[in-house]
């Protein structure tokens, strides 16, 4: 016996208009514009927190903004420098960290200001490429507490400085182009009237370090004044440093920064001769 074939209706054959333009319904538009608003919604408000964490997985929790107030745009927190997560050594800048973050069409302009650290606030601009990140720093200056660097643990924790750090750049850029980081512009790091627990004598003295980029970024250790003198050269060859340099003191002082040589380096008499890289 043959089968039937049932006709399809018109109706069921081909959808109606209404339900073709359901999407134009007043209700489609509603649901939209609320989804719309939820989206633009957690941009704008997105909490200082996010911030927070992408700071702590990049820097493997040595550094941390801990007590985070605000938004990811307009926010402030706490600024603390540990050893890592299983470290007991923690130290933080004396006043809140705070920070303006500006998105555009290539990147975003970051602005950093603390009241016990920067004179007037560090401006940087971000720019992102295919395959590349940039970088660039207005020319700006820092002074951070020696003691600071004690947080991030071995062999800061030891040497445990006392004094004034400086940073200043000048034409900073660090661009990363291809699987390759360059550096352009002058990084100056200055250490003032340092002491460190490993010496009785305080202050050791003032202490400058320069950064130039450029092709191959190169390094330039000096004294400013003080008893126990500093020198040396390096260079960036790839990701490695190479720095050859030595430090003395003058014959009165040496009892008392025999120790301190010691540790430095290789002793070679008087002197104590720094190679790493």
């Amino acid at each position: 016996m043959p089968l039937m074939r049932k006709n399809r209706s018109p109706a069921a054959a081909h959808p109606r208009p209404a339900d073709v333009n359901n999407w134009r319904s007043p209700r489609a538009w509603a649901f939209s514009g609320a989804l719309l608003g939820l989206l633009i919604s957690a941009t704008v408000f997105a909490p200082a927190s996010w911030l927070a964490r992408l700071v702590y997985q990049a820097s493997n929790g040595q550094v941390q903004l801990q007590q985070a107030r605000g938004t990811l745009w307009n926010g402030s927190a706490q600024l603390v420098l540990t050893g890592g997560s299983d470290s007991h050594d923690v130290t933080s800048l004396p006043t809140r960290l705070n920070w303006t973050l500006r998105p555009d069409w290539l990147g975003a302009q970051l602005t950093l200001q603390s009241d016990c650290c920067t004179a007037a606030p560090v401006l940087a601009r971000l720019t992102l490429g295919l395959n590349s990140a940039s970088l660039q720093v207005s020319d700006s200056q820092i002074d951070l507490p020696a003691n600071l660097l004690s947080g991030l643990g071995t062999p800061w924790n030891t040497v445990a400085l006392q004094g004034q750090l400086r940073m200043s750049t000048v034409g900073l850029k660090l661009q990363y182009r291809a699987g390759r980081m360059l550096n352009q512009g002058l990084t100056r790091l200055e250490a003032l009237a340092v002491s460190s627990r490993l010496s009785p004598l305080k202050p050791l003295g003032s202490y400058r370090l320069d950064i130039d980029g450029g092709e191959s970024t190169r390094l330039s250790l000096s004294t400013l004044q003080g008893d126990l003198q500093l020198s040396g050269q390096g260079q960036w060859v790839g990701s490695r440093l190479h720095f050859s340099g030595e430090a003395w003191s003058s014959p009165e002082r040496e009892a008392a920064l025999s120790n301190l040589l010691n540790i430095l380096g290789r002793r070679q008499g008087a002197r104590s001769i720094i190679t790493f890289g």
